[in-house]
């Protein structure tokens, strides 16, 4: 569904940094875990701009999950078989969790979803280390989270 909106932002970054695949996934997957952590670290469900950024936040990692849902799906994806059932099992819980905190919103709902990100991003970086030398996500992350758009 959202397939073809990925592959042009992929397209976009490779040419803009010269990332691969595997790394536009592990710098979403970080930006999406660090936005995240800012709402926890700044809960406050009775101020609404704290409620909107979270529910962005959701959405954005939600889109994120459902992009690597029907990336995952496609037939002739290279993923082993049983990875593939594992992540589409994870996106599953992801989805059901980003829903039970926007109905029942605690700040300690949200450690699961961001560490699940962190681990992923973590292990896709790792992968793409043994193929090139890269920069740090989390320091690539946090420059960019942390500077002003």
């Amino acid at each position: 569904m959202y397939a073809a909106q990925m592959q042009a932002y992929r397209n976009v970054q490779v040419q803009k940094e010269n990332l691969t695949g595997r790394e536009i996934d592990a710098y979403a997957l970080t930006q999406s875990a660090l936005k995240l952590l800012e709402c926890q670290k700044n809960w406050d469900m009775l101020d609404r701009e704290k409620i909107d950024q979270l529910f962005d936040a959701l959405r954005m990692n939600g889109l994120l999950w459902s992009i690597f849902q029907a990336e995952i799906s496609r037939d002739g994806n290279p993923l082993p078989k049983k990875l593939r059932e594992d992540l589409l099992t994870l996106s599953i819980f992801i989805d059901k969790r980003a829903g039970d905190i926007m109905c029942y919103p605690e700040p300690e709902k949200l450690t699961v979803l961001i560490n699940i990100n962190l681990n992923i991003a973590a292990g896709l970086s790792a992968s793409t280390a043994e193929e090139k030398p890269s920069r740090s996500y989390a320091e690539t992350a946090n420059s960019n989270f942390l500077s002003p758009a």
